[in-house]
């Protein structure tokens, strides 16, 4: 039973060196997993599934739902970069993907007046702008 406890707490330590490596980035869980299994490493799905959403429930990681039925992004926070239900708009690049973190003024702005005129609760965790970032634009012209 002992080895078993050790070989979950390797699998977190190595999961949570991995995520602190890509502070910043937006991530699935298929992307973790096909990390470890490019790696070497043997780590079942479902353990990589539930390792994340312990670190959600610890605050390590932001866990962001984008569309229905699209994958979940997680992003690694550590323990005091940043709050759950704390303002977080993100902008996705049609193009390429790419998911922007943003933290705005302004945009905090429009949700207090979403709400004071209109009174619509915006939800932040779950707002993205559509468009396309830099990169894509360059490319295209």
């Amino acid at each position: 039973m002992a080895s078993g406890s050790n070989y979950k707490t390797k699998q977190r330590e190595i999961m949570l060196s991995y995520l602190e490596s890509r502070p910043g980035v937006h991530i699935t869980a298929a992307d973790v997993y096909d990390h470890f299994r490019a790696q070497g490493v043997t780590i079942g799905q479902s353990t990589v599934y539930r390792q994340l959403e312990k670190f959600v429930d610890e605050g390590i990681l932001n866990k962001y739902v984008l569309e229905s039925g699209s994958s979940a992004c997680f992003e690694y926070v550590g323990m005091s970069v940043h709050k759950k239900n704390e303002t977080c708009f993100h902008c996705k690049c049609e193009k390429c993907g790419k998911l922007i973190h943003l933290k705005c003024e302004e945009l905090e702005e429009i949700q207090k007046h979403l709400y004071s005129e209109h009174r619509f609760k915006l939800d932040p965790l779950r707002t993205v702008f559509y468009g396309m970032c830099d990169d894509c634009l360059e490319s295209k012209a």
